[in-house]
């Protein structure tokens, strides 16, 4: 219950103490609108303008200037937006221009009630026909949504309602704004009025972004911003609140996880459901099968009540009718809003065929006991048995699909539930430990990690050496060295030294948290195989209504002409009830939720499967491109190579000393984020140190970067390039002999030779080399092994690029090419037909892995990279190209297989049962028993996919001794 709730409950016992709380609460979620407005030609212009815009309710403020024509207004967003502030400037004159797009939130929500692909899409419509709903989409398998919305004019009731009326349940779980959020439980409070003070003294703090309260369980839930406070300054603040006689305390309150807990209570009710069916259609099962032919129980269900109405049969209508009614419930309830929908589903099946069977048994019995001379058999045990096997269908659906996200839920389990936090006097010594919960970490502070322990959040290692497995973060087999300086990152194993860490990423802000988000982003994306189910689902519930009619009808001419020998007929049966049960089978047999599930179970498994082995997989769109790859196209520093550049000589082509060449290049480079540079300046700042050298650090002025060229800069008078022999022949500098020599030669040895130019003239250069990652030679002999084509393109020089190739094995290169470049070159083998993924890790390969089919950024890369990228290598191994592609290229393979399962089903099962085997073997499907088959099949997909959990890496270049490289490598 949140605090507005409970307000407007009691608006008119407290009105003056609660309405200034509101104006509030609504001041802090002022937003400014800037635009630009036409025609202003004075001041007078401006004046009308502020006086039209400042009487709108909502508005706080309005300022224009009448020299730029500028606007900038304040509003409320709860009570106008920004359209209709447009609109009352344009109704009085004065055109608006630059209008700024409109705000976009997202919010996701957990539904409750889809059965199959039909329900998804039903909600994916119901949304989209909400006013400021930009676009949604619902994930099946997830049972979860996600919006994008304008929030100037819907918000997220308006949205759970459009789902309610759709006939869904719909609650909440997050929304954007909803980024770091503490849950906690007040003591102290005796009366609303305490929680309203709560409240106030809470929304007043700087930082506090919302504030829900539940009067009655006496719960805080309040969202922050982690950059200028934290949970524990939260508590702090609720404790101060409180003054003598009363006093508060709040402490953390961990809600349990919605999602496990809802899993837990759908399999709990259906199984709940399934028992209690039982109860009642098991009795009628062996009243109608079994005892008849039982002596004496046989005589005694035969015995006649009135007419021709038998004990038996009072029975079994007894016995049917919670079954069909109370228990079968929800099947009218799914059908009824399908309907209203326009749509139908799976519930709209089992209800006409149970419907069918049920009130043709009471037309049965009914004329039983109205006629002294009449003879029939009535199917209640069809309609019971039916729901009873259904139900136990979706009990064990529900329990296989609670284990397709087992892998989320072990990276969610990782993080530790308490930590050790320090107090740090100002020499750095420890004067305080206390140990607290994870969840009141803030951004700054100093924590111990004892060996054996869980590193509680990311941060950067301060004091201490140790070795920490990251296993169950980036899949890397071996323990990482960390001292200081070093990242940590939250959910990993400290192994044998003690760590203080100061915390840098807290909440929701984590590395891991960020995997989570990702992955559970990814489950809900939708792959584009689904729209194959998607467009069955379509008219798959009409095709089959009509077969099963068109059965019964087919059955029923044939025994009304004796097209077929009347000891066909089962006894006790005529001609119409066998023709009957034939309609009902094909009605109940047919199951679309095998279809809707083929795709989304699989899809989370691999994402699920994938992020714990360190590849995030960025929805189902990349997980099934990925499966299409014919070329992979290499970037070589970072990706190929190690990433850490280490220059191995430095030679003079002039008069200057090493110290002015250090100097001026250190100045130069000193602005450049690339590897190459960082590794100059380290080499020229460790040569300056050595040899004791006086001269002064300087900074470069007029500094530029030449993409795939170099830098330049001015330090002092003097103009200086530093870069390769393209940024030399731009600037018109003269590359002599000697200079040529030494790049020729370090060329060959695929090292990277970097020009200094100062004044126009070659002063010197730096060999630098970048060592290459020792399993880039296997993967790129595996993707060959796998039919797949290496290409590596740099910005490096042709000589050194091909020796590199050579290398590792790659025969195509693209050498001395810009960041653009290597967008261009992706797209030209795009245009040959080829599946291309680009592999990179810098600033500059973000056009490249925009524009490839499959972008896949090496872990220790920039975020940019990560950004851009449909696949994430969590650590900077190579082998894990090969794991993406061959996961892929499994979850395809098991979705098809899903597929062909799910549809060879219906298109076996629905012949079965229309009797077609019925005149050659006396094969026939009753329906209950095809209604069995009907919930088998949805099982038996979920337990397909579930298969991709038992995925092992196919290369694991680690346990690969150097004889098996080889080997690896020629094959």
């Amino acid at each position: 219950m949140s605090g507005g709730v409970e307000a407007n409950g009691m608006d008119d016992v407290r009105r003056p103490l609660l309405e200034p709380l509101d104006i509030s609460a609504a001041d802090k979620r002022i937003r400014t609108l800037k635009f630009k407005i036409g025609e202003i030609h004075c001041a007078s212009c401006s004046t009308t303008i502020e006086s039209v815009v400042g009487k709108l309710n909502g508005v706080k403020s309005v300022t224009v200037s009448p020299i730029h024509g500028q606007a900038a207004v304040d509003y409320i967003p709860e009570l106008i937006n920004g359209s209709k502030i447009k609109e009352a400037i344009e109704d009085a004159g004065f055109p608006v221009d630059e209008f700024p797009e409109q705000d976009v939130a997202v919010c996701r929500l957990r539904i409750k009630g889809m059965m199959c692909t039909s329900c998804s899409e039903s909600i994916e419509s119901a949304l989209r026909m909400v006013d400021g709903v930009k676009n949604a989409v619902v994930g099946l398998a997830l049972e979860e949504a996600k919006v994008h919305f304008d929030p100037n004019i819907t918000d997220t009731c308006l949205i759970i309602n459009a789902i309610e009326d759709a006939g869904f349940g719909s609650e909440l779980v997050s929304s954007g704004n909803d980024v770091n959020k503490v849950h906690l439980k007040i003591e102290g409070v005796n009366s609303s009025e305490d929680m309203t003070i709560i409240q106030s003294s809470l929304e007043s703090v700087e930082g506090v972004n919302n504030v829900e309260v539940d009067v009655l369980e006496k719960k805080v839930t309040i969202t922050y911003d982690a950059d200028l406070i934290g949970p524990r300054s939260l508590i702090q603040c609720i404790e101060e609140a409180g003054s003598k006689p009363k006093s508060y305390q709040a402490s953390l309150y961990v809600p349990p996880r919605r999602r496990e807990v809802e899993q837990q209570l759908e399999t709990r009710m259906y199984r709940n459901q399934f028992f209690l069916s039982c109860l009642f259609s098991v009795p009628v099962f062996l009243f109608s099968m079994v005892l008849p032919m039982l002596s004496p129980y046989g005589d005694w269900l035969m015995y006649k009540i009135h007419n021709t109405l038998t004990v038996g049969m009072l029975l079994r209508w007894i016995l049917c009718t919670p079954v069909q009614f109370i228990i079968g419930r929800r099947f009218y309830v799914g059908s009824y809003h399908a309907l209203r929908r326009r749509s139908a589903n799976m519930d709209v099946l089992v209800a006409l065929g149970t419907n069918v069977a049920y009130f043709y048994s009471v037309y049965i019995a009914m004329k039983s006991l109205a006629l002294d001379n009449f003879e029939g058999e009535d199917f209640f045990e069809t309609s019971s048995m039916l729901i009873s096997f259904i139900l136990l269908g979706k009990y064990l659906e529900a329990l296989a699909r609670g284990k397709t996200s087992d892998a989320l839920a072990k990276l969610t389990d990782l993080a530790p539930d308490t930590a050790y936090l320090l107090s740090l006097d100002d020499d750095g010594n420890a004067t305080s430990e206390i140990e607290i919960s994870t969840q009141l970490i803030q951004r700054n502070d100093i924590l111990k990690i004892v060996p054996g322990a869980k590193v509680p959040v990311d941060g950067i290692v301060i004091s201490g050496q140790s070795h920490v497995n990251e296993s169950m973060i980036t899949g890397e087999a071996r323990p990482i060295s960390k001292r200081l300086g070093d990242k940590v990152i939250g959910g990993t194993m400290n192994e044998n030294g003690c760590l203080q860490v100061k915390a840098t990423h807290v909440g929701s802000e984590t590395a891991l948290s960020q995997i989570v988000q990702l992955v559970e982003a990814a489950q809900l994306a939708r792959a584009p195989v689904q729209k194959i189910a998607d467009k069955i689902s379509k008219f798959f519930v009409p095709t089959v209504v009509i077969a099963a009619f068109l059965t019964w009808l087919s059955w029923f001419i044939l025994g009304e002409f004796s097209l077929y020998p009347m000891f066909w007929i089962p006894k006790g049966m005529d001609r119409f009830e066998l023709a009957l049960q034939f309609g009902i089978s094909v009605l109940v047999v047919a199951c679309p939720c095998a279809l809707g599930l083929a795709t989304p179970t699989a899809v989370m498994v691999a994402t699920g499967k994938g992020a714990t082995q360190g590849v995030l997989i960025k929805g189902g769109n990349a997980l099934e491109k990925a499966h299409k790859v014919t070329t992979v196209v290499f970037d070589k520093t970072g990706t190929l190579t190690v990433g850490k550049p280490t220059v191995v000589s430095a030679v003079l082509f002039s008069n200057y000393s090493m110290e002015e060449f250090c100097v001026v290049a250190t100045a130069t480079e000193a602005n450049s984020e690339h590897p190459i540079a960082k590794s100059i300046v380290e080499h020229a700042k460790r040569f300056l140190n050595k040899f004791g050298s006086n001269e002064h650090l300087v900074e470069a002025k007029d500094f530029e970067v030449h993409t795939g060229a170099g830098v330049s800069g001015r330090v002092g008078d003097k103009l200086v390039l530093v870069g390769n022999k393209r940024l030399m022949r731009e600037y018109n500098v003269q590359v002599g002999p000697e200079v040529e020599q030494f790049i020729s030669e370090n060329e060959k040895l695929a090292r990277t030779c970097v020009l200094v130019s100062i004044d126009g003239k070659v002063a010197g250069s730096f060999a630098v080399t970048d060592p290459l990652k020792p399993e880039a030679a296997c993967v790129v002999s595996y993707l060959h092994s796998m039919g797949i084509s290496s290409i590596m393109v740099t910005g490096d020089n042709w000589a050194t690029a091909s020796a590199i190739a050579r290398e590792v094995g790659i025969d195509k290169v693209f050498a001395e090419t810009d960041p653009m470049g290597k967008a261009d070159r992706i797209k030209e083998l795009q245009m040959k037909g080829l599946t291309v993924a680009m592999v990179g890790d810098g600033i500059n390969d973000s056009p490249a892995l925009a524009a490839a089919d499959i972008g896949m950024a090496i872990g220790a890369g920039t975020d940019v990279a990560i950004e851009a990228a449909d696949i994430v290598l969590m650590k900077s191994n190579l082998e894990d190209v090969v794991t993406a592609i061959d996961l892929s290229r499994k979850t395809m393979s098991r979705i098809w297989l899903n597929y062909v399962w799910a549809m060879g089903y219906n298109i076996l099962g629905m012949p079965v049962a229309a009797g077609i085997l019925f005149p050659f073997s006396g094969i026939r499907l009753p329906p209950w028993l095809a209604g069995a088959c009907m919930a088998a099949s949805s099982v038996s997909v979920v337990c397909s996919s579930l298969l991709l959990q038992s995925y092992k890496k196919p290369l694991q270049f680690q346990n690969v001794s150097a004889k098996s490289a080889q080997q690896c490598t020629s094959d």
